[in-house]
């Protein structure tokens, strides 16, 4: 499918043009009116139904759906009804156009039969490896990899922790002693922390593990029990004073949260096994005239050697 080229910008194909933040921009508001009746969905049509002929052509309702999954033709926040009208007239001037390109013989030049044979085979193998993957990729499957996945996560501490970050070690020590006197933390840490973006929080970070922070910090913030102030702690970023709130092995996400990386998981490696298995089984031969592959990088354990 034809991306949408800036020659057209002014006709039919132009619908970028007609997304809803640029329509609202170019039309009057609307006076306000009563609520409309109900309407009745329309019934389903049939991918042979015909929306529109082109010089006697036709265009179906499958062409149009076709077309609307063409990323493309992407037109988020358009309403179906709207969609399907854009998509009817960018079918019509693409009928035009390739009919325009059938009577310049465009068909006939070796290049485009070699473009055309490459999308075939590339369309055939996209909805076979789509086609295999929605087998393979079941509830039972995925439940079964979320399972074996969480078995073999290791039990992580996590850390809930507030600091205040400033530019010396005096400074640090005296908002230290303010702290461990009573102070209130997150008022402190409003008053006198130099890091943006945990100031206006009362010096929050929130919840994180020990490899998500550079050393010193996370060594301090491990160390410390629930509740207790730091002494200053030095980084690349400057004097910390750390209180830490709370500590817990980090949850184990739920099967529902992890439900889409999961899903995409079975589904490349599902696509993967295909493809290897395919080329094990087929007569691969390759010319001297092929480029040559590209050497691949030794491993760690041959490095050694």
């Amino acid at each position: 499918m034809p991306t949408l080229s800036p020659l057209w910008r002014n006709g039919a194909l132009a619908l970028g043009l007609l997304l809803p933040g640029a329509a609202l921009a170019q039309a009057p508001a609307p006076a306000a009116a009563p609520p409309a009746a109900p309407v009745a969905a329309p019934a389903a049509q049939s991918p042979d139904t015909v929306v529109a002929k082109v010089n006697g052509a036709p265009i179906t309702a499958g062409d149009l759906v076709v077309a609307a999954d063409d990323p493309a033709l992407s037109l988020p926040g358009v309403d179906e009804a709207q969609k399907k009208g854009l998509l009817v007239d960018y079918m019509v001037d693409l009928k035009i156009g390739a009919q325009a390109a059938e009577k310049a013989k465009i068909g006939e030049n070796p290049d485009f039969a070699r473009k055309l044979a490459y999308f075939r085979d590339k369309l055939l193998l996209d909805e076979y490896l789509e086609r295999e993957a929605k087998k393979a990729v079941t509830p039972q499957a995925e439940r079964a990899l979320y399972d074996e996945t969480v078995k073999a996560m290791k039990p992580e501490e996590e850390v809930h922790a507030r600091h205040i970050l400033v530019d010396n070690e005096a400074e640090a020590k005296k908002i230290a002693a303010r702290l461990k006197g009573g102070e209130d933390f997150a008022k402190v840490a409003a008053e006198t922390s130099k890091d943006p973006g945990s100031k206006a929080e009362g010096g929050d970070l929130g919840w994180f593990t020990k490899e998500r922070m550079v050393a010193p910090f996370a060594d301090a913030a491990f160390k410390l029990e629930a509740g207790k102030i730091s002494d200053p702690v030095k980084t690349q970023f400057g004097w910390h004073v750390i209180k830490v709130e709370e500590k817990r092995t980090k949850p184990v996400p739920s099967f529902d949260e992890m439900k889409e990386q999961v899903e995409a998981y079975l589904t490349r490696k599902t696509q993967q096994d295909i493809i290897t298995k395919l080329r094990e089984s087929a007569k691969i031969e390759k010319t001297a005239a092929a480029p040559a592959a590209p050497a691949a990088a030794p491993k760690a354990d041959e490095k050694k050697n």
